[in-house]
């Protein structure tokens, strides 16, 4: 699979699944935009990975909820490279609470992160995909979209969201030789796991077939499949990465 001469824009790529996508495509030979909004540190750690896999990218601050700051990033990504091929939409959040207790700004924040911050960039993106009549938007959902989660009534909305944005975007862009589509992973290893303790670890492997936490890796190499042209003929649907979590 190749992405040589494809530029990329991943959102959050600066820890987690992000980072393990941004290295991925970047290995592939997409110029990967790894954007990140508050910790310069961790995205230069990304690039480091990347040129140690011996690819190119670069670091783009921006807040995913804003629409000025992301129509300026991704206007300025087509002034400087001429293209915009591939969007990742992975930037999320969480803000957990039971629904009795949540509160508005915590509800907002995440679906104006996970949802709005997705539709916002694949709207911006889109008007360059089109003109080249060539594009592929892949948007990180979640097992929790599908299944709930109690205690994340916002995050499993905004994921679930994002299927419908999927399904929707496919196929309003199919004619213009766009794919869209999503990535659920169930639970992977990354820093919004790390902190649970062994007891819940063993307790979620036991509901898991594969009996085994994900690796951020697991998902890039979905991501990396539906980016290339092996990925050509799919569009408008949802890969599921959880270990056979949810079938």
């Amino acid at each position: 699979m190749s992405l040589q001469g494809k530029t990329v824009l991943v959102t959050g790529g600066s820890r987690g699944i992000g980072r393990a996508v941004c290295v991925r495509l970047a290995r592939m030979g997409g110029h990967v935009y790894c954007n990140y909004v508050s910790n310069p540190a961790a995205a230069e750690e990304t690039l480091e990975l990347i040129r140690a896999a011996g690819g190119n990218g670069e670091a783009l601050a921006f807040d995913v909820a804003d629409v000025d700051q992301v129509q300026a990033a991704i206007k300025q990504i087509g002034a400087d490279r001429g293209s915009l091929d591939v969007l990742v939409n992975n930037a999320g959040i969480t803000r957990d609470g039971l629904v009795a207790r949540m509160k508005e700004d915590d509800w907002d924040a995440v679906l104006d992160t996970n949802l709005k911050g997705a539709f916002f960039c694949a709207k911006a993106a889109s008007r360059l995909m089109m003109k080249q009549r060539w594009g592929r938007i892949i948007n990180v959902t979640s097992v929790v979209g599908f299944a709930g989660n109690a205690g994340q009534v916002n995050y499993a909305a905004a994921k679930a969201g994002l299927v419908g944005l999927t399904k929707s975007m496919a196929r309003e862009f199919a004619s213009r030789n766009i794919t869209v589509n999503g990535v659920a992973p169930g639970y992977i290893v990354t820093d919004m796991t790390s902190g649970l303790s062994a007891e819940i670890q063993a307790k979620i492997k036991g509901e898991i077939p594969l009996a085994e936490l994900g690796s951020p890796e697991d998902v890039a190499g979905a991501v990396a499949y539906l980016a290339s042209d092996d990925g050509r003929y799919v569009t408008g649907q949802v890969l599921h990465v959880n270990g056979g979590m949810y079938m």
